[in-house]
């Protein structure tokens, strides 16, 4: 079978599928269509807002269905106009199987981690937050169940000290494209063995639950290197927080961080306790040492590297971090 004249339909939204679409469309495969989201209003104007994929789509003169439910009879007979073979997903919406079973060749989806290993909405930030030191992207075939599909292919990718979830998104985004195409490749030529996922011992997996704000609150109680994953796993969005107030009484505001370093020390310090010169740095202690601040946004305020914030921010030792 020739992988350049399989009919393939892609679904997607954001800016993770892009540049999969666009490979698969510049490198001759025969992308018959794209689904993506219905066009939602959003900012102070409520101006209707498209997904990245139609846009990608739209430039790349492909077809597009924008279904609001995908079950309706509707969508599904357009879907299956298209006749398609294969069905390619990536970053979208849970799909019935009247649609993930429409292609002869069944649909994949690319998701970006080791499956089994974080299953779930968010599993760049949360390997990092976890302190992981190698990640990658798979795909696999969908079934009835969120990510438990039988897997195609792999690629694995260390996790750097100094990534964050924005390095390793645009990292993982890339490969992931390549893996896309090489996976179509394979399905042509008949030289995938799908490997099951259902005998896994549940206990030994880490998910990636969506992420709500509580989950980002930085607790100054723990070691360092969790605080400093926490906050790389978050950066730049949508980025670790913590309360900001004064020793006296006083004022209380929040303050997000983007960028810090553990130094690992004894100390007699209260966790959030603040340190700093005035002038170069700021630090708060943690439990096995100090949290150095390099990159941060005090509410209401400009994000700033550590030493513009201080040449407004004269009475920074009257604050604390944390409650």
């Amino acid at each position: 079978m020739d992988s350049k004249q399989i009919r393939i339909v892609f679904m997607g939204t954001p800016e993770f599928a892009v540049p999969s679409l666009r490979a698969l469309v510049e490198g001759g495969y025969n992308v018959v269509g794209v689904v993506t989201t219905p066009d939602k209003p959003a900012g102070r104007g409520q101006k209707l807002h498209e997904s990245e994929v139609k846009i990608a789509a739209r430039e790349l003169g492909l077809p597009i269905l924008q279904p609001e439910k995908l079950r309706a009879p509707e969508f599904l007979e357009a879907l299956q106009a298209w006749q398609p073979e294969l069905g390619i997903v990536i970053a979208f919406r849970m799909l019935p199987e009247s649609v993930w079973a429409l292609p002869r060749l069944g649909t994949f989806n690319l998701h970006a981690s080791l499956l089994p290993q974080y299953r779930g909405a968010a599993p760049i930030n949360r390997a990092i937050m976890n302190g992981e030191t190698e990640t990658g992207v798979t795909t696999f075939l969908l079934n009835h169940e969120i990510d438990k599909g039988a897997i195609l292919a792999q690629e694995r990718m260390p996790i750097l000290p100094d990534d964050n979830v924005g390095t390793l998104y645009d990292k993982l985004m890339h490969a992931g494209t390549k893996l896309v195409t090489d996976t179509v490749d394979r399905i042509a030529a008949g030289d995938v063995a799908p490997i099951e996922q259902q005998h896994i011992d549940e206990s030994t997996l880490r998910p990636a639950p969506k992420i709500f704000k509580e989950d980002c609150r930085i607790d100054w109680t723990q070691q360092g290197s969790a605080i400093v994953d926490l906050i790389r796993g978050l950066s730049p969005y949508p980025a670790a927080w913590t309360t900001l107030r004064r020793e006296d009484g006083g004022e209380e505001t929040t303050a997000k961080i983007f960028k810090a370093r553990f130094e690992p020390t004894a100390h007699g310090a209260a966790p959030g306790t603040v340190e700093s010169d005035c002038r170069t740095f700021v630090r708060a202690a943690c439990a096995d040492g100090w949290i150095a601040l390099e990159e941060l946004q005090i509410a209401g305020k400009k994000r700033l590297p550590v030493r513009d914030l201080l040449l407004g921010w004269r009475d920074v030792l009257q604050y604390r971090f944390g409650e």
